[in-house]
């Protein structure tokens, strides 16, 4: 079933034109000029429930945007959008009830105030009945491995901490559609794995459908079979991660180090003996006959 329907949707924001000099200060005061920016042009794909689907692409390219259309904080230039049936921008009760959005770099928590407090308070927000709300809350803290943070104040906790009762909060209502933006950002390696082994873990165990952005390829490579590539509001890739490099690239670049410093194929990019790197054309022969080259001489 399609959780998430993108029909050529676009957002364009108008950008002031800032004019040099105290006359063009006057002049943008009284008479300011404008310019359109497409940050997300006629973007178009389909999330079925159960999907943890990729949203990657430089800074600027338009997936933030895009989330934030999606979860209704956004309303879009022109084009579709229904998540789980609803248009997002109309932000009825029972779709927000269905939805979280996680962004790294955002806080939902009461920073004077223990985590705990914060997940009562969505507790009362979500109308989530007691025996429900406690049987999420420990589930949540267990699998997140955070039971010796919930009395302690946000603003004590570690980034990490912090990140993972961000996900607690996000998840007390048990959301069919999870995206998140950036949710690893700032942690260091170890941390980086827990947060993806939620992820993982909670994707296999829930219903509903995860979209996430990330500029740490290991997020996408462990935790996303698919990814939509997006660039300059255009997307230019949206299909398995595995077959990224096939469409994108015709080459890939060997570096040999020989032992004895000699050469015996021409197929050679660069050298600088004893390393040797060469450029395989990966649509017409096989990495494996290229450095059988190097050693019998083809």
């Amino acid at each position: 079933m399609h959780t998430i329907i993108a029909d050529n949707l676009s957002k364009v924001y108008q950008v002031q034109q800032k004019r040099q000099g105290l006359a063009g200060s006057l002049k943008d005061l009284f008479l300011p000029k404008y310019q359109d920016k497409t940050a997300v042009n006629n973007v178009s794909f389909v999330i079925d429930e159960g999907e943890l689907v990729g949203f990657i692409g430089p800074n600027g390219a338009g997936k933030t945007t895009s989330l934030k259309m999606l979860s209704g904080l956004l309303h879009p230039s022109s084009g579709v959008v229904k998540v789980l049936g609803f248009d997002p921008w109309h932000r009825d009760y029972d779709f927000l009830r269905s939805i979280s959005l996680v962004m790294g770099q955002k806080n939902q928590l009461w920073w004077d105030l223990p985590a705990i407090e914060s997940f009562n308070l969505a507790r009362d927000i979500y109308g989530i009945k007691d025996v429900e709300y406690k049987k999420n809350l420990s589930s949540l803290v267990e699998m997140l491995e955070i039971g010796d943070a919930l009395n302690v104040q946000v603003r004590k906790l570690s980034l990490g901490q912090r990140m993972k009762a961000e996900l607690v909060a996000a998840l007390i209502h048990s959301p069919k559609i999870l995206f998140l933006d950036e949710p690893t950002i700032g942690l260091d390696v170890l941390m980086q794995q827990a947060v993806r082994n939620f992820i993982k873990d909670y994707n296999a165990s829930h219903d509903g459908a995860i979209i996430l952005t990330s500029h740490y390829m290991e997020d996408v490579k462990e935790l996303c079979k698919r990814v939509i590539i997006i660039n300059e509001g255009n997307i230019i890739y949206d299909g398995l991660l595995s077959e990224v490099i096939t469409k994108f690239s015709s080459h890939k670049i060997i570096e040999i180090i020989l032992e004895n410093g000699e050469i015996k194929t021409q197929k050679v990019l660069r050298a600088k003996v004893p390393e040797v790197a060469f450029s395989v054309n990966i649509k017409e022969i096989a990495i494996e006959e290229v450095i059988r080259s190097v050693f019998v001489g083809k």
